[in-house]
């Protein structure tokens, strides 16, 4: 499992406290659904020559570290990425990226600090049916959006590499997924894309539930093995706790409340709190 130190000497004296990470749930196939999003949700594309770069970044490491490459969609402030893992982990080859991206536009830009948020959002691809769908979504995100009016004529997805020329997208794939006929196999994801639809995939507004027994499986990984020593804690390592379980995907302030037995009011303001704590 993936975890991470907070130094908290500024307010919590000299100790450190080890927070673990929620694990990535791991794809049988190795096909995972990426999103990457600027922190805060800015934009991450200024102009097209950030878009390219961006897509050159991707391809350098594609060859590199040999990931499979099925699909992509470029929003102004987030990006989408179908892909399968081959010589290392997916977290490796996007930590690659994002890195080389943020270090070009930090210097284009005259800018510091973070670009994306510090934790990208994956979901795992593990059928037929969950790849046509996400293959799909990630083409038809700025029909949806409005920013166009037919899934081919988005610019920046990789929606027509499978129709006239595969530059930097897998298409193989995909493909055989319609027909072992190759003009058979375009016909159908041509009519397959077009296709009206409400798909979810991953994104803000997809909901993932998570379990009392596992937000309390978290507390005991953190050092709290009862809900007494947390309520017993000085405010500021309380907080800082608290701020840790609200990260999870799933969770709600009602069943924070309800597990721990702090107030709703408190577990609302405690994001608010730390990050003024931050600021100064």
């Amino acid at each position: 499992m993936e975890g991470y130190s907070i130094k908290t000497s500024s307010f919590l004296g000299n100790e450190v406290i080890v927070i673990p990470r929620i694990a990535r749930k791991k794809s049988r196939s190795g096909i995972y659904h990426v999103m990457l999003r600027g922190v805060n949700k800015q934009t991450i594309f200024e102009d097209d020559a950030d878009r390219i770069r961006f897509l050159e970044t991707v391809k350098k490491y594609k060859d590199q570290r040999k990931y499979l490459l099925f699909s992509y969609c470029l929003m102004d402030n987030h990006v989408h990425l179908l892909l399968k893992e081959e010589t290392e982990s997916i977290s490796e080859s996007i930590k690659r990226i994002s890195s080389s991206y943020v270090y070009w536009y930090n210097m284009k830009y005259d800018r510091y600090g973070h670009l994306f948020q510090d934790r990208f959002k994956s979901e795992v691809v593990e059928s037929t049916f969950s790849f046509l769908k996400v293959l799909r979504y990630i083409h038809q995100n700025p029909l949806k959006a409005g920013m166009t009016g037919n899934v081919f004529e988005s610019k920046w997805t990789s929606v027509n590499e499978y129709i006239v020329k595969p530059e930097i997208v897998d298409i193989n794939y995909g493909l055989d997924l319609f027909s072992n006929d190759r003009s058979d196999a375009i016909k159908l994801y041509k009519e397959y894309m077009g296709q009206p639809n409400d798909d979810e995939c991953l994104d803000d507004h997809v909901r993932i539930r998570v379990t009392d027994s596992e937000v309390k499986d978290y507390l005991c990984e953190m050092g709290v093995t009862h809900v007494s020593l947390l309520q017993q804690m000085d405010k500021e390592k309380r907080d800082l706790i608290l701020s840790r379980l609200k990260e999870m995907n799933g969770v709600s302030v009602r069943q924070l409340s309800r597990v721990t037995g702090v107030s709703k009011s408190v577990i609302d303001r405690v994001g608010q709190v730390l990050s003024g704590q931050r600021d100064r």
